[in-house]
């Protein structure tokens, strides 16, 4: 059974925040907040943890997994950018955008798209994410919590235990943070295309 940590989305309280990394750190998988909805996240090198999450959104090889980053000093060390890029990036972080990018040989290969060699990342508006990322010192391997079939993610913390129960180690309540996903944009060649429009404004990347 998953344990549920109702931490203040505001304050969140330390040793919650502690324990919740300690949990991720031994290979659990939770359920955190982001500013978009709520995501799975597990540890970057958990290969376990991460087919957990393909069992329960039901994922092919051809899924983008997505590192959810604290702030912008990681981009360069698991992404391939130019300044422009950067800069692009740089105007619309945090919020809720999913941009993915060409992987360096920081990512795992699991993590990669299978024929793109492709990563997602992130850095999300939400003081309890923040506060994971900021205690784990490294990204979260991530996935929206979008379950089959449906197309937004669960927005409610005790309907997830309910449903999730058993497949996950912890669900932390952060209270309602969004009911749309990230709008997803992919950088080919350096140039933006818009793949997914959800709660981030997609007219800054679109020609």
């Amino acid at each position: 059974m998953s344990q549920l940590f109702h931490i203040h989305p505001d304050n969140p309280q330390k040793r919650l925040i502690h324990q919740a990394c300690e949990i991720i750190r031994k290979g659990g998988l939770v359920v955190y907040p982001t500013d978009s909805g709520y995501a799975l996240g597990c540890h970057i090198g958990d290969k376990g943890a991460m087919d957990k999450i393909r069992r329960i959104r039901q994922l092919d090889d051809e899924h983008n997994f997505t590192l959810v980053c604290r702030d912008l000093s990681e981009l360069s060390t698991y992404s391939q950018v130019n300044n422009a890029v950067f800069r692009m990036i740089k105007a619309h972080t945090p919020g809720p955008y999913t941009f993915v990018l060409p992987a360096t040989k920081e990512v795992p290969r699991r993590l990669q798209h299978a024929k793109r060699r492709s990563i997602g990342l992130r850095i999300p508006e939400n003081n309890i994410a923040l506060a994971l990322l900021e205690e784990l010192d490294e990204p979260l391997m991530s996935s929206t919590l979008i379950m089959p079939d449906e197309d937004q993610p669960m927005t409610d913390a005790e309907d997830i235990v309910d449903r999730l129960a058993k497949q996950v180690d912890l669900v932390i309540d952060g209270g309602f943070c969004g009911s749309e996903p990230t709008t997803v944009i992919e950088f080919i060649d350096d140039m933006p295309e818009v793949v997914r429009v959800g709660m981030g404004d997609p007219a800054p990347f679109e020609a």
